[in-house]
């Protein structure tokens, strides 16, 4: 089996890289290094991948290529992140890059004999909806950053709807561990408190998101593409909603820190709170997440403290 994944080098895009390695896939991915965050971490995330002998990387924006390689699978997980950078003239590339970059792969594998067109869409397509957030409620995102990947959900429908292209979109519920963003909360707040740091908390803290650790998400992407569904959609939740603030008591526990909180208005975009209704996915993709908070915040301290003495080590 030969799977493309799309923005190899992201968070999510290189541990899905890895785990389809690891079930004996030939894997092509592509990254342009976009300069949201450092081009040397994304480097190092798929260093890995570099290695093996059933790995292709390409260098390049989706945009600009005309021909994409033949392959039993896609794996979308390329985009430009992030609700509050999403405003203003930042929007063209949003745009360009959740958007345009979607509607390019779908109009090239239309007539392709594909199995699997897996689609990496997000929670932000909710907006403040009715919890739980359920798949068929009715979605008003309220950043210009859900509304992109909206548009691109809807784009992988109506190429299944009209091309018959086998599209699944699952809808990711603020995704962490080892890898993650540098801009992310559970990233900052765990370097601030290690560090005895000032922690930034946009709001009074009391919001809550439903937190997904990167495992259950690629086990997730692995049973999308292998299911029978084709045109669905599907949350992808942690079922570990709690609120910033026993977010960062967590945190203080584990690392052994207190942390020193500066509460800041609230940024536009940022919804109150998120938590996944995962039922759909239980039943039909037999998935449901496995990794709850207090154990991924523990990985993820012990991955940040080894990169740590990486740096310290030169």
């Amino acid at each position: 089996m030969k799977a493309l994944v799309t923005g190899c080098a992201g968070f999510i895009g290189n541990h899905l890289t890895e785990r389809l390695l690891k079930e004996g896939f030939e894997v092509i991915g592509i990254d342009c290094f976009t300069d949201y965050y450092s081009r040397e971490i994304k480097e190092a995330n798929i260093s890995n991948a570099l290695n093996h002998k059933n790995f292709e990387f390409i260098e390049e924006d989706i945009l600009s290529l005309d021909d994409f390689p033949d392959v039993d699978y896609v794996f979308h997980e390329a985009a430009q992140a992030g609700v509050r950078k999403s405003w203003g003239e930042n929007f063209e590339v949003y745009t360009i890059n959740n958007v345009l970059a979607t509607q390019k792969l779908l109009e090239f594998y239309k007539l392709k004999r594909i199995k699997k067109f897996v689609f990496a869409s997000s929670s932000s397509v909710y907006g403040d909806a009715e919890l739980p957030m359920r798949e068929d409620r009715l979605l008003k995102p309220v950043s210009p950053y859900g509304v992109t990947k909206l548009a691109a959900e809807n784009l992988c429908y109506l190429y299944w709807k009209n091309y018959g292209v086998p599209t699944v979109s699952l809808r990711y519920f603020t995704v962490y561990g080892p890898r993650q963003r540098p801009d992310m909360a559970i990233h900052r707040f765990v370097k601030a408190i290690l560090n005895d740091e000032e922690i930034t908390v946009y709001g009074d803290g009391t919001q809550t998101r439903d937190f997904t650790f990167f495992d259950d998400v690629t086990e997730a992407n692995i049973l999308a593409a292998n299911s029978e569904i084709e045109g669905g959609v599907f949350n992808v939740g942690g079922g570990s909603r709690i609120s910033v603030n026993e977010l960062i008591n967590e945190i203080e526990k584990i690392v052994g820190n207190k942390a020193r909180v500066k509460y800041v208005e609230k940024q536009k975009g940022d919804v109150k709170n998120t938590w996944a209704d995962v039922s759909k996915a239980e039943a039909i993709l037999n998935w449901k997440p496995k990794i709850k908070i207090e154990e991924g915040l523990k990985r993820f301290v012990e991955w940040i403290k080894l990169e740590c003495e990486k740096n310290k080590r030169g």
